[in-house]
């Protein structure tokens, strides 16, 4: 009977310290102590760029919106898109304004970022949110020439964003 006690309580200190593991490994500018998570997802889409004389008069790729969907458990939970914007099926939605940021892991992965929560609407999952993470981001960031002013191209991305509140 103790093998079978040990077991659960094994699994379950190795997840407990493999969520403390993960809370710790993610950099000073982004992490939230203090913070709990109320609710994470993944999102596929894109990071769709604009070709934009930059202050030097030359062409070039300037961040217009992301356009991705949330998924939890490979099941469409919401949307993600300009603003920046997270709306949930539930129609709970925030609004967040980047107060902090770390390099991907890699030259062609958008920066993880930490949002905070400028405005809400609505009373479902996403209502009690004060800050947004967006970790292991893959992809998303656009290489190469633009030609011709308002030309748009997207960049395919992969992120996972974690709401979370105070306390």
């Amino acid at each position: 009977m103790s093998i079978k006690l040990a077991v659960p309580t094994l699994l379950l200190s190795a997840l407990i310290g493999s969520a403390a593991a993960a809370e710790q490994a993610l950099p000073e500018a982004i992490a939230a102590p203090g913070e709990s998570i109320v609710l994470s997802v993944h999102a596929e889409g894109a990071q769709v760029y604009e070709c934009k004389a930059g202050t030097d008069g030359k062409l070039g790729w300037a961040f217009r919106e992301p356009i991705a969907t949330l998924l939890s458990e490979g099941k469409t939970i919401g949307r993600h898109y300009a603003g920046p914007n997270w709306e949930h099926a539930d129609g709970s939605a925030v609004v967040g304004k980047a107060i902090g940021n770390a390099p991907g892991a890699t030259a062609g992965d958008i920066p993880w970022l930490k949002l905070e929560v400028a405005s809400r609407r609505g009373s479902g999952v996403l209502a009690p949110v004060t800050t947004v993470q967006r970790i292991n981001t893959h992809g998303g960031k656009l290489e190469g020439p633009c030609e011709k002013a308002g030309e748009f191209k997207s960049a395919p991305y992969s992120a996972d964003y974690v709401f979370l509140r105070k306390g």
